[in-house]
């Protein structure tokens, strides 16, 4: 089953995009600012995380680039959500290293679209990964 992060420092954001998720086979966990993100992220160990970029003690993009260069938080999809929508935010989520971003407020057709494109991806990559893996254990083993 999928794990979902819902990082958004606004109790009203969260609880929207959780009713949004309401329908989708995941396991969802919420955090309240950019530090509670990173340590929920190490924890809950989410496939995609829903990231504000307006956040305390840690802003969206600064999440989004600690986690992406950790070597494990590489593979978790990240999809920035924010009311920011200038020309230049969207261009500090992709440098930050965002896998996509979309603007408040959310269109819930749009989320469980973009939701359930980013899991299929997420998917198809760990399977990638896990095939690549076998295949390297098989050549290895042949090659004794």
């Amino acid at each position: 089953m999928n794990r979902i992060l819902i990082a958004d420092d606004n109790v009203a954001n969260r609880e929207l995009l959780e009713a949004y998720l309401a329908n989708v086979d995941c396991e969802i966990e919420t955090s309240v600012d950019g530090q509670d993100t990173l340590d929920k992220a190490e924890t809950f160990k989410p496939d995609l995380i829903l990231l504000d970029v307006m956040m305390p003690k840690l802003s969206g993009f600064e999440v989004c680039k600690k986690i992406k260069e950790d070597s494990n938080g590489r593979r978790v999809m990240i999809l920035m959500v924010t009311a920011l929508n200038e020309l230049g935010d969207v261009d500090r989520a992709v440098a930050a290293g965002t896998d996509d971003f979309m603007s408040k407020p959310v269109n819930k057709v749009e989320l469980l679209k973009r939701v359930e494109n980013m899991l299929k991806w997420k998917d198809m990559t760990d399977e990638n990964e896990r095939l690549r893996r076998y295949i390297q254990e098989m050549e290895d083993q042949s090659g004794r």
